[in-house]
């Protein structure tokens, strides 16, 4: 007799890529179909658990999505649930609020898309089941800079009143509020769940008014990085709710640290490469490793790798590829020449290279200059492309500064170079 469905958020079906798409075409049709495939693994979920009900608690889509190839794959995934006698309850967010698909795309019977004003559905269910009742709201705008909570219809006595919800919550300080409301606000309402979608990052509150945040099923950038999942829900007969974590992610996100520290050998280094795309690849529970590869540590080999970065990156994508469904989106260096006795001073590259970092990086002549150079630059971008340089102003100095750092680092690295004949 009990109640189980699938709760599920933040999609982004078919989310517009970037940078990627610029700098691996391969590894950017795998991302870009991920979610489409992480989709495809919630509705194999459902099928397989043979569950009641499937919520999509906002952000279906990641825009104003109007591809009839988009509207024709939800059509079908959706089918499959109704064939299978699963019920769907899906509310719009920020994101998908104003998408024509929901609007418009004539879906199957069993599927309830909430509209702009608050409703509360009761479920059929065979007698003796404890009375279910699904409420929901969807955004009317992209914007909902404040609660909703006081929309909702009150719960239904004697039935276990299950809220959808899309929200920022308290919210992040740099970041727009939507929906905004506390986890007190959420509890007072009498309800026994709340289903709740924005937040990208899984976490369940669970006491007598269990709140839920399954996270989004799939990353689509190194920013959301680790295996990504819905959740899994039981309501008993005595109205106790229990929740399993079930990972849906096809490519996975993971920042992979390669200490070098020491390393004086280049073959080493390229070991040591393949060494923890390995223990990365063996430990996560997606079928692909989508690496960020961050090299550091103290090694005679610093200012070589920095100037051969684009054969160290080639090395790399060649030990991936090797292991298998293991890619290497990017390359980040931050190791350098180990410091010793005697060549404090008197050695021209290293007094240049102090010279940069404590006199000319830090400066606000050069802070100015270069902000003003990064923001022509900006400007220049198409739309879609800006947030490269970072998505707020606090983004956009950080991002400014670590490429003005790697510069310098690889400036001295090629005069090394110059140097020594290379």
């Amino acid at each position: 007799m009990t109640f189980r469905f699938v709760h599920a958020a933040d999609i982004h079906l078919d989310s517009p890529l970037r940078s990627l798409a610029l700098r691996d075409p391969d590894l950017a049709e795998l991302v870009g179909n991920a979610t489409r495939h992480a989709f495809v693994r919630i509705i194999d979920l459902c099928l397989a658990e043979k569950v009641d009900a499937l919520l999509i608690a906002g952000d279906l889509y990641d825009g104003d999505q109007s591809s009839m190839k988009t509207a024709r794959f939800l059509a079908e995934q959706l089918r499959r649930l109704d064939q299978a006698g699963i019920d769907t309850f899906i509310i719009r967010g920020n994101h998908d609020a104003m998408s024509r698909i929901t609007k418009e795309l004539v879906l199957p019977d069993s599927v309830k898309v909430f509209g702009g004003r608050a409703e509360a559905l009761e479920l059929p269910g065979p007698a003796g089941r404890v009375p279910i009742v699904v409420h929901g709201l969807s955004f009317a705008q992209p914007h909902a800079p404040d609660s909703l909570l006081g929309k909702y219809r009150p719960p239904v006595e004697g039935a276990v009143n299950i809220g959808m919800l899309h929200t920022s919550l308290a919210g992040t300080p740099g970041h727009d509020l939507y929906a905004p409301c506390s986890l007190a606000d959420l509890r007072a309402t009498g309800f026994r769940y709340w289903a709740l979608g924005h937040i990208h990052k899984r976490a369940i509150v669970d006491d007598a008014c269990m709140i839920a945040v399954p996270g989004m099923p799939q990353g689509r950038d190194i920013n959301e990085a680790g295996s990504k999942s819905v959740s899994l829900v039981a309501v008993g007969d005595d109205r106790s709710i229990s929740i399993e974590e079930r990972v849906t992610s096809v490519a996975q996100f993971e920042r992979v640290t390669v200490d070098a520290t020491g390393m004086e050998d280049w073959r080493e280094l390229v070991s040591g490469v393949a060494r923890a795309l390995e223990a990365t690849r063996s430990a996560i529970d997606s079928a692909h490793l989508v690496a960020r590869l961050q090299v550091v540590g103290a090694t005679p080999l610093a200012w070589r790798i920095r100037r051969d970065m684009d054969l160290l990156k080639t090395e790399a994508d060649d030990r991936a590829a090797a292991i298998g469904s293991c890619w290497v989106e990017k390359l980040e260096i931050s190791c350098q020449p180990p410091t010793l006795p005697g060549e404090t001073r008197g050695d021209p590259l290293i007094d240049l290279h102090r010279l940069i970092e404590e006199q000319i990086l830090g400066s606000d002549a050069f802070t100015a200059t270069l902000a003003g150079m990064a923001e022509e630059i900006r400007g220049q971008l198409p739309q879609e492309c800006r947030d490269v340089l970072g998505a707020d102003e606090d983004a956009f100095r950080e991002r400014v500064a670590r490429l003005a750092r790697d510069g310098a680092e690889t400036v001295v690295a090629r005069l090394q170079a110059a140097g020594e004949g290379g």
